[in-house]
């Protein structure tokens, strides 16, 4: 009878080996955490968004654009706004990014009235917000390298508008009144010697009223044409750049040809 039940015994516990082997070998026994539970469960983290995709504006893109709103160094301030629009579209690898008739907003950011001496009246212009055609709204910067005004107006590398100097104006009053004044004096002296006096006052008169006036006022009337140039690049998102027509601007008259407005003559 003992060696039944050890026999038994022994058998027990060879069974009970075999299946604590087999549960070592498969894996962790129920109840207990897993390394390959916890691996999925890293694996179902949600996926990032990717990013959405970008068209590029390089820097030194040119902007042909008009002037909506005319401005003048007689009352512009820094802060005034300015309204423009582009006039040509501009495509890069056969697609159209930025159509014509895109609105343009900008700035003035300094501005001087010519001075009585010299100088010339100057306007600095930043333009910095682009309202494409179906409202996808653009921050850039942007200066002027041009400018159609009609007058002698010219724009430097800083993006500074320069008024004309008019000296040729500043000539000729004083020639006339050094002629006028001659004249005056020969006449009263009936001799060289007053004829030469009178020159003298006609030139100081003339020189006098150069002084006293302002040069003329820079000008940039509505329908005025301003190229600007970015001057960092423009990211465009994908989505909202799709336009299958160039688009149109709008017809606005360009400035007539004007001259200078100063007081040409004291007399």
């Amino acid at each position: 009878m003992k060696s039944i039940s050890s026999i038994l015994a022994v058998a027990s516990l060879m069974v009970f080996g075999g299946t604590l082997r087999a549960q070592q070998a498969d894996g962790p026994m129920q109840g207990q955490p897993a390394a390959a539970q916890t691996s999925s469960a890293s694996d179902a983290a949600p996926a990032t968004k990717p990013a959405s995709a970008k068209y590029l504006v390089p820097p030194g893109t040119r902007l042909p654009l008009v002037l909506h709103n005319a401005v003048t160094t007689r009352n512009a301030k820094p802060g005034d706004p300015v309204y423009l629009e582009t006039l040509f579209p501009i495509v890069i690898d056969d697609r159209i990014l930025i159509p014509a008739g895109s609105y343009v907003q900008g700035e003035i950011t300094d501005a001087k009235r010519p001075g009585k001496v010299k100088g010339t009246g100057e306007i600095r212009l930043r333009i910095n917000t682009m309202i494409l055609p179906n409202g996808y709204t653009v921050n850039f910067n942007a200066i002027p390298t041009n400018t159609g005004t009609g007058g002698n107006e010219s724009t430097d590398k800083e993006g500074n508008v320069h008024g004309d100097t008019d000296k040729g104006t500043d000539v000729g009053t004083v020639l006339k009144t050094t002629g006028i004044g001659a004249g005056i004096g020969g006449i009263a002296g009936r001799s060289a010697g007053g004829a030469g006096i009178g020159a003298g006052v006609g030139a100081a008169v003339g020189l006098a009223t150069v002084l006293l006036t302002r040069g003329p006022e820079l000008e940039l009337p509505r329908g005025t044409t301003v190229d600007v140039i970015l001057d960092r690049a423009v990211y465009l998102d994908a989505s909202r750049v799709n336009f299958s027509e160039p688009g149109h601007a709008s017809t606005l008259p360009g400035p007539a040809n004007r001259e200078p407005t100063r007081s040409r003559s004291p007399i």
